[in-house]
């Protein structure tokens, strides 16, 4: 790899170094120290995997996100592949902002969508330049009925 990225002559290529962890608090810390530094996240490679091309299960992206609840104010018919379902939702924050969420949902749930007046938890990554959540994505309806003990 060292003499690939050498030969190329590109001041966009670069070798990464790679090192071990030892444990998965030290892999929490040195993700935090990334991110704080600006990154978006870690890539984890299988120790004694080789390099390829596109999408591994020997390579691993860790990234955080934050998650956060809004309420479902409207429901938009998807394209596509998901023409005749329910594309994306429009929810609305605490603070009156809106946004749509498009990503994150099952078939099933494209097919019963959250009804208007539910709240949601999504996840997101920082946010735009507007103040809206960055990267939105559908965790789960929010459910705050108390779990009921079986006995």
């Amino acid at each position: 790899m060292k003499q690939l990225v050498e030969a190329s002559g590109s001041p966009y290529l670069a070798l990464v170094v790679q090192r071990p962890v030892a444990s998965h608090p030290e892999l929490m810390a040195e993700l935090e120290q990334v991110v704080a530094a600006g990154a978006e996240g870690l890539m984890l490679k299988r120790r004694n995997s080789r390099y390829q091309a596109g999408r591994s299960d020997d390579l691993l992206k860790v990234k955080t996100h934050d998650d956060a609840e809004a309420t479902v104010v409207g429901h938009l018919q998807g394209k596509g592949k998901y023409k005749g379902l329910m594309g994306s939702l429009e929810v609305e924050l605490g603070n009156g902002r809106r946004f749509r969420i498009g990503t994150g949902f099952s078939d099933v749930e494209r097919h019963n969508p959250p009804t208007v007046g539910t709240v949601i938890t999504f996840r997101y990554r920082g946010f735009t330049a507007t103040g809206l959540p960055r990267f939105a994505s559908f965790l789960r309806v929010r459910n705050d009925e108390p779990e009921v003990s079986p006995d």
